[in-house]
């Protein structure tokens, strides 16, 4: 039987105007250049993660540049979006798509300033987190008040922080995702992001949540109460959460989410008393230096053992093979990281063994304090960056039909 080429289909995926990262396409239906003797009712396309279909996110033109399509919707499977189709005249026609991922990702990618805006939102996690778990877990109730002043004068810091940078993180994926200037997109809509992702869901709650955690800083320190300061602590540490729901944790298992906010809420546990240590009771409280060190020095252990199994069990599950390791750059990324972690295992281990038993005869294990701190926030950089890296994927992709420019390719006619 004569084939009749009604519809010649060619999709347009080399990085059209907005094909977001971290959404990779696995499918499509109609695929590549595929010819058909009936009109398709419907083009859609399946990715390896939940992308929220915008009402234009996927375009159908004829040959002419006319729209022959509808609206675009997600499918049952958040992972899959469609649109339908008019009956279609004989003829070739182009597909144009772009979708929002759950992560919010742009079509640039994850850029270095979303790098460092991670950082230090990481950073101000630690001085937040971590201040308030060092002031409840490692200090004495009772201290002197210049070292309380400065033990809220850090958390304070950490708190507007964390409030602000988040703010700023938002407000650069959204738009990054949305491909608008700035100028548009302070009048624009940002629904899609802030509801229609794990990523802009996560930003509200967690921002809201934070400003409940500063609202009880400021009790506590208004009224003196310590129980506000636990229930400060005690939030915080769940919002932590909600990094791990809005990344890549997302796409797995619970178990695996649990283990990532598990992961990053040691570190910054971790990271947190180190700053602590060195900028507060070092400074301000010379007396307690000893009792501080030796409680903290309990403490970190158990953080850096959970630290490190989580992070072992994560690497294992994100990188499909050992070889991706050396040849990925996520997996190249992680070797330092992993590095980085062993010095500074090693820089503990120094002070354990040498600085703990000199500690009161020793003037340099303030300095000793910020080096290690300083190696800590090095690994939270490194973090960040992983954090907004894809991991390699399972299996190597095998598609070939990406097109540069397909408004150029000749029409499809029988």
């Amino acid at each position: 039987m004569k084939r009749l080429a009604v519809a010649g289909f060619v999709l347009g995926l080399v990085w059209p105007a907005a094909a977001f990262a971290h959404a990779t396409l696995k499918s499509e239906q109609p695929e590549f250049r595929q010819r058909f003797e009936t009109s398709p009712a419907r083009v859609a396309l399946h990715f390896d993660q939940g992308v929220h279909a915008l009402a234009n996110s996927i375009v159908v033109y004829d040959a002419r540049g006319k729209i022959v399509s509808g609206r675009a919707r997600n499918a049952g499977d958040a992972r899959t979006m469609f649109v339908l189709l008019h009956r279609l005249p004989r003829g070739a026609y182009t597909v144009r798509w772009h979708a929002l991922s759950s992560e919010a990702y742009g079509a640039s990618g994850v850029t270095r300033s979303e790098d460092v805006v991670r950082w230090l939102y990481f950073a101000a996690l630690a001085l937040l987190v971590g201040g308030l778990g060092f002031r409840l877990l490692v200090l004495p109730r009772a201290i002197p008040a210049r070292l309380e002043r400065r033990v809220y004068i850090v958390t304070g810091i950490g708190v507007i922080a964390v409030v602000h940078v988040g703010i700023a993180a938002f407000i650069m994926r959204a738009e990054d995702a949305l491909q608008l200037p700035f100028g548009r997109l302070l009048y624009g809509d940002l629904s899609p992001v802030a509801s229609g992702t794990r990523f802009g869901q996560a930003f509200i709650a967690m921002t809201l949540g934070f400003t409940w955690v500063a609202a009880l800083i400021f009790l506590a320190l208004l009224k003196g109460l310590r129980m506000a300061l636990w229930f400060a602590f005690a939030l915080a540490v769940v919002l932590t959460a909600g990094l791990s729901l809005s990344g890549h944790a997302a796409d797995s298992s619970w178990f695996t989410e649990l283990v990532d906010w598990v992961h990053l809420s040691a570190a910054v546990l971790w990271v947190g008393g180190l700053i602590q240590l060195a900028l507060c009771v070092w400074p301000a409280a010379p007396e307690l230096r000893r009792e501080s060190f030796l409680r903290f020095a309990r403490l970190a252990p158990v953080l850096i053992a959970v630290l490190v199994a989580a992070g072992v069990y994560l690497s294992i599950l994100r990188l499909p093979q050992l070889s991706d390791l050396w040849t990925s750059s996520y997996g190249q990324v992680l070797l330092v990281k992993l590095g980085l972690v062993s010095l500074a295992l090693a820089w503990g281990g120094f002070h354990h063994f040498v600085v703990r038993p000199r500690l009161e005869r020793t003037g340099w294990a303030g300095r000793s304090l910020v080096g290690e701190g300083a190696i800590a926030m090095t690994i939270l950089l490194l973090a960040a960056i992983l954090v907004n890296a894809k991991p390699p994927a399972a299996q190597p992709a095998t598609r070939t039909s990406l097109v540069s420019n397909p408004s150029s390719l000749p029409s499809n006619a029988p």
